[in-house]
């Protein structure tokens, strides 16, 4: 049976892989006709990194290590990964003007 860690991280790297693709692949992001092609362009970017960091917190998880130490540095690397999609979209709340719905579809989430 894995450990906690081990449980947590899965589902950090599951989520992180396919929430942003959930949560923005509707009418409120991606196929909003009031979003400029630009604003597009950094949804893209955003879901793709996601999904990337997503897989590379699982492959590095789950990757076989020959040693102990190795093992210990897999799973910090995989809880690193895990984290800077997270980490980058709480710091997204700085710049200015920026909200985390969009009022044309209400003042609470999900919006999709």
């Amino acid at each position: 049976m894995p450990s906690t860690g081990t449980t947590l991280l899965t589902i950090v790297g599951i989520t992180t892989s396919v929430g942003a693709y959930l949560a923005d692949w509707n009418e409120t992001h991606i196929y909003n006709p009031r979003w400029p092609p630009h604003a597009k362009f950094h949804n893209g970017q955003t879901m793709s990194m996601g999904l990337v960091l997503g897989l590379t917190t699982l492959y590095y998880l789950y990757r076989h290590a020959s040693t102990p130490e190795l093992k210990s540095h897999y799973v910090h690397t995989a809880a690193w990964t895990g984290s800077i999609y997270w980490i980058t979209q709480l710091s997204a709340f700085l710049y200015p003007g920026a909200l985390a719905v969009d009022p044309e579809f209400g003042t609470f989430a999900p919006q999709g």
